[in-house]
């Protein structure tokens, strides 16, 4: 991916960030991603009172990009934002849903305020994922 179009998907999560809903933890996140196709997709964490049932930015921008594109969907790219000063990377559910919808050349970015960036794929961010075959 070129570096203008990394660009774009770290200012894409980035302006999704601020529609964050966070009144508990105050901790805004934002997430875009880049599919197989090019298109873009985006989603911001979203809190409830009762935390089992928050929405993840990973998960609200995957959820946003199998609404629009189909369950056959791939992540070519996808960028998360925090407003901090380190680096913070997805928690255990987000990755096992970024695994769900990547292939072996997906890339994960990790971005904060300052100009640290972490690139991971999705071998290194979930080394071991469940992944069960539906075959039969």
């Amino acid at each position: 991916m070129s570096d203008q179009k990394t660009e774009q998907l770290i200012e894409q999560a980035k302006q999704v960030a601020r529609h964050a809903y966070s009144p508990y933890s105050r901790f805004k996140v934002g997430a875009a991603l880049m599919d197989q196709y090019g298109n873009i997709y985006s989603g911001c964490n979203v809190e409830n009172i009762s935390f089992p049932c928050v929405i993840c930015a990973e998960t609200s921008a995957i959820a946003q990009a199998v609404s629009s594109a189909g369950s056959a969907m791939k992540i070519d790219t996808l960028v998360i934002y925090t407003p901090t000063a380190s680096i913070t990377s997805p928690c255990g559910n987000c990755r096992q849903v970024i695994h769900e919808f990547s292939t072996s050349a997906t890339k994960v970015i990790c971005v904060c305020n300052e100009s640290v960036q972490l690139t991971l794929c999705i071998e290194e961010l979930l080394p071991h994922a469940t992944n069960i075959s539906l075959d039969k």
